[in-house]
């Protein structure tokens, strides 16, 4: 998880500046925005958690999204798998209904699926740390 969360932030540490937080659809996100904010924290550099919940909460605020955000932030979804892309986008809408501002998606492995594509269409840059033809699967 260290080289995960290394690998992410080097690529936020490539944007002119840092989001404020980093999260995405839990639970495959969840994993992934730990070990990125643990390794920022190793640099110190202050970086944010949250996560976003396929459905809300029954009882409570029944929030959809959960952690140290708020409107204004400027925010990067985490993954970490990207196909199509449905789940990100999903979690971006969460984020934005919030008036959190989506800098982007961060996935481990793109499987260039159309994930890419369907991201750009809504205005939103898709890295990752992999694709899959880094594995030596031919797409």
């Amino acid at each position: 998880m260290r080289q995960v969360g290394e690998g992410i932030l080097e690529l936020l540490r490539q944007d002119s500046e840092m989001p404020q937080a980093v999260g995405g659809m839990s639970i495959g996100a969840d994993p992934i925005t730990a070990a990125v904010i643990t390794v920022a924290d190793f640099h110190n550099i202050s970086l944010k958690g949250f996560m976003v919940r396929k459905q809300s909460k029954e009882h409570g605020m029944k929030k959809f999204v959960e952690g140290p955000i708020a409107a204004g932030d400027h925010v990067i979804i985490v993954e970490d798998v990207v196909t199509t892309g449905g789940s990100s986008l999903e979690a971006i809408a969460r984020v934005e209904e919030i008036g959190a501002k989506v800098e982007g998606v961060i996935a481990i492995i793109d499987r260039l699926e159309g994930g890419a594509e369907a991201f750009a269409a809504k205005g939103y840059k898709l890295r990752s740390l992999f694709t899959v033809h880094d594995f030596g699967i031919k797409t």
